[in-house]
């Protein structure tokens, strides 16, 4: 890439639209061991909804929900559950990255906001991302607060944490027929480059398949997978997604650990439950990848992917629904080298999901 025209240092949040913050903010401070950082409600002067800020590692969650019916929030979260409604990405510039993106065809819905406090101040800006998805634009250069002006600080006991560390990529489910428009937009508006893709050929079982590009911002920092149904025998997991969240939304986030087995055990301790790969899936995989000093025994027992590329092995597994409805889910990654998403595994995990959706009835 010539010119990085709208340079991003990095994730900075994700929020999500929920039915109860407090509630979800308890679940993910006693599962996935988050600490509660800051909050937003009455005590603090916001009189339409409450906010709390979680983060473990690099990776800060903010949980938000209404006050009232009537609330953008609250129909957000009647029409598609609980689910991601902000990708926050850190910029140097708030007002030159929006213009850059507007520039490029960006439509614009919260211009450069600039808010104030005694910890000093932040600017955000937001552009329409897919479905009802927007990605907000902060500068927090000169802020050194545990969040943002109208958050007060959580004092808290710290659940023990599982070792995430940060945000490795997010992936979006969209319509048939959408995923080409949705990366040339992110080359256009965003100055992205396609780093991957997948076809129905690379990710398909005898019942469903699904094709993806990923994305990727100039310093590889941020990677957003694409992801679309492809015409199958049966219903797939994308349009399973799909029709359960009423259109494209976030599917699944993935979170590095430098040590999977203790992430994974932990969690697994703290009633959080993951995808199971059938059994015969390490026969053939020991093979596939070859000997790279991990501990093949464990890596059954917990249900831990491996993948090998050019460049290394990764390891990788994936939670069921973090919700009734089957849309959002978590992958715990860990990479030794590869720089890939587990194409290896694809198979294995389809067989797993399609499993799943035959319980739901939605297979």
């Amino acid at each position: 890439m010539s010119k990085d025209f709208l340079p991003i240092k990095g994730y900075d949040h994700v929020e999500f639209f929920v039915g109860n913050a407090k509630q979800a903010a308890h679940f993910y401070h006693k599962t996935f061991g988050f600490t509660p950082v800051a909050k937003k409600g009455l005590e603090t002067g916001s009189r339409d909804r409450a906010s709390y800020v979680m983060r473990q590692g690099n990776v800060t969650f903010v949980f938000t929900s209404a006050y009232g019916p009537d609330s953008p929030i609250a129909r957000h979260c009647a029409l598609h559950g609980d689910g991601v409604k902000v990708i926050a990405l850190q910029v140097a510039d708030v007002e030159r990255a929006l213009a850059a993106a507007k520039e490029r065809g960006a439509t614009v819905i919260q211009p450069a906001t600039t808010q104030e406090d005694e910890h000093g101040i932040v600017v955000a800006g937001g552009i329409r991302y897919a479905g009802d998805t927007i990605f907000r634009f902060i500068e927090r250069e000169n802020y050194r607060g545990p969040f943002g002006p109208g958050f007060q600080p959580i004092e808290a006991h710290s659940a023990p944490s599982v070792g995430l560390a940060a945000i490795d990529h997010i992936v979006t489910n969209v319509h048939l027929g959408e995923m080409d428009y949705w990366a040339k937009w992110f080359e256009q508006v965003l100055g992205f480059e396609n780093l991957v893709h997948f076809t129905d050929e690379d990710i398909s079982t005898e019942y469903s398949a699904l094709m993806s590009k990923v994305m990727q911002n100039g310093t590889g920092k941020c990677k957003f997978p694409i992801n679309e149904p492809a015409e199958g025998k049966k219903k797939s997991q994308i349009e399973e997604y799909l029709e359960y969240y009423r259109g494209p939304g976030v599917q699944h986030i993935a979170m590095n650990t430098a040590n999977i087995y203790e992430t994974v055990d932990t969690l697994r301790k703290r009633d959080i439950d993951f995808l199971r790969v059938p059994d015969s899936y390490y026969d053939y995989v020991q093979e596939r990848v070859g000997d790279v000093g991990e501990d093949w025994d464990r890596l059954q027992a917990l249900g831990i992917l491996i993948d090998k590329d050019e460049d290394g092995y990764l390891l990788q597994i994936f939670t069921a629904p973090m919700q009734d409805r089957p849309t959002l889910f978590y992958e715990v990654i860990q990479r030794h080298g590869s720089r890939g998403f587990g194409i290896g595994n694809f198979k294995a995990l389809f067989v797993s999901i399609e499993r799943e959706q035959a319980l739901r009835g939605n297979l």
